[in-house]
């Protein structure tokens, strides 16, 4: 993602946040064979999360939970693990 292109909006840093959720639930919570998360993913991520609200990704989180089935706690212990410590 080019933070620079001024044709970004919006839509993209959700777009590229939500990726990210479905990309770690598939591969740390849904057993899936096929890894869905990279280091581009993550990377476009990080990157979203620096211009996205706190109430944007947490809705995201919060939703993407319910739908996978994952206790919202436990998925924002997958994502950040770092602060679990």
């Amino acid at each position: 993602m080019d933070l620079n292109d001024p044709e970004l909006e919006f839509s993209d840093l959700v777009f590229a946040y939500q990726s990210w959720v479905i990309a770690v639930i598939n591969d740390e919570k849904l057993n899936a064979k096929e890894k869905l998360l990279t280091e581009e993913i993550s990377d476009d991520a990080l990157n979203a999360m620096r211009f996205l609200p706190g109430e944007v990704t947490n809705a995201i989180e919060t939703s993407l939970a319910r739908v996978y089935e994952v206790d919202s706690e436990e998925l924002s212990s997958i994502l950040f693990p770092e602060e679990d410590d």
